[in-house]
């Protein structure tokens, strides 16, 4: 309990609220304004408090919450890292009655309506969700939210449905971050091209326009020359990417805005222009570190994948077990990773990095 105590004491201090105003934000208690509750919550989320579970564990001892996973298995060097980070929070509460029940699909956008109308006819309580097709997936959240099942999007979002809680590094800011990083590696007048997975993707096309926002802003005179999507396939994007650096032979820098950055080394090697082109990626695999020592990749961003998989469980998690209320929105801060820091990140670390396929494949048998 004590440990407990200097927890809410903390964010008391960090939010300069009363202890007594974050106990209630974070039982879901009235008395305080709703700004205020999301900005307590937010920072318990961010300061990793959770409330003393074992303390409640008979309170759900006698009813078993089921929480469904819809998110993608591909592309799998950012997915696994967002995998693992449901799965070790599945581990965490499993003994309190909480089961995570996974119905992944194979890639972003599609067959997710389907399986997110299964998880909902399975039963479950809550549902961790990556919207890659927000559009399709709008009525279906809206009517699960209806019936009381609490949606919480991770990775990437659907705005304009009425889920309960989205998690992910803003992608509007990340675009933003790279296209001042891009602003300083070039000089002025350069012309620069995105290379997206998909624009009717809310992450994707929010970062295209951050990108496409702040360059400008940070390289006088520059230009952006094209957006291509590759739709996350390697085969496509390898192709698009050669042919776009065969169209514009002087293009000096390559933002690529998805996880899927390997073809677009290769296609850059493939004209001799690796080290020439500037290119910043999107956050980290062990694969990449052979590009960063050869100066093919300038720099990423990283967005704290493990973390944001954590912390969407942990949410819902919280929520059927202390009754805590959802926050609307947990922004995590997006980082920048080059050759220097390379070696601080958990996707460097092989053993840390592995991702534990018997765990996702015994969840989605259930």
């Amino acid at each position: 309990m004590k440990k407990e105590r200097r927890g809410i004491r903390l964010i008391a201090e960090l939010a300069n609220v009363s202890i007594g105003t974050v106990d209630r934000a974070l039982h879901g208690r009235g008395g305080i304004k709703e700004s205020t509750r999301q900005r307590i919550l937010q920072l318990a989320v961010q300061t990793g408090y959770t409330p003393n579970l074992a303390a409640r564990a008979l309170s759900v001892a006698k009813s078993t919450a089921s929480i469904g996973v819809c998110m993608p298995r591909e592309i799998h060097f950012f997915y696994d890292q967002l995998w693992s980070g449901v799965l070790d929070e599945a581990k965490r509460v499993a003994h309190l009655g909480i089961r995570f029940i996974s119905r992944a699909v194979q890639v972003l956008g599609e067959h997710d309506t389907e399986a997110f109308e299964e998880l909902v006819d399975s039963g479950v309580k809550g549902i961790v969700l990556t919207a890659g097709n927000p559009r399709g997936l709008k009525p279906l959240i809206d009517q699960a939210e209806q019936q009381g099942i609490r949606v919480v999007c991770v990775s990437t979002d659907a705005p304009e449905s009425r889920r309960s809680s989205i998690v992910c590094v803003e992608p509007s800011l990340n675009g933003c971050l790279a296209g001042e990083l891009m602003g300083k590696f070039v000089l002025p007048g350069a012309e620069v091209a995105v290379v997206a997975g998909m624009l009717n993707t809310e992450d994707h096309r929010k970062k295209t326009d951050g990108f496409s926002k702040a360059f400008p802003e940070h390289c006088q005179d520059g230009r952006i020359a094209a957006v291509i999507e590759g739709h996350e396939d390697e085969d496509e994007t390898f192709q698009k990417t050669f042919d776009l650096l065969r169209r514009i032979p002087e293009l000096a820098g390559l933002y690529v805005n998805t996880v899927n950055c390997l073809p677009v080394c290769r296609a850059l090697g493939a004209h001799g222009l690796a080290g020439k082109v500037k290119l910043i990626t999107t956050d980290l695999f062990p694969e990449m570190s052979e590009y960063f020592r050869k100066g093919t990749i300038t720099a990423s961003i990283y967005q704290q994948p493990h973390r944001q998989g954590q912390i969407a469980a942990r949410l819902m998690a919280d929520h059927f077990i202390s009754k805590a209320s959802l926050p609307s929105t947990i922004h995590l801060s997006p980082g920048v990773v080059m050759s220097s820091n390379l070696h601080l990140f958990r996707e460097m670390k092989h053993s840390e990095s592995k991702f534990d396929e018997s765990l996702l494949n015994s969840l989605t048998a259930q």
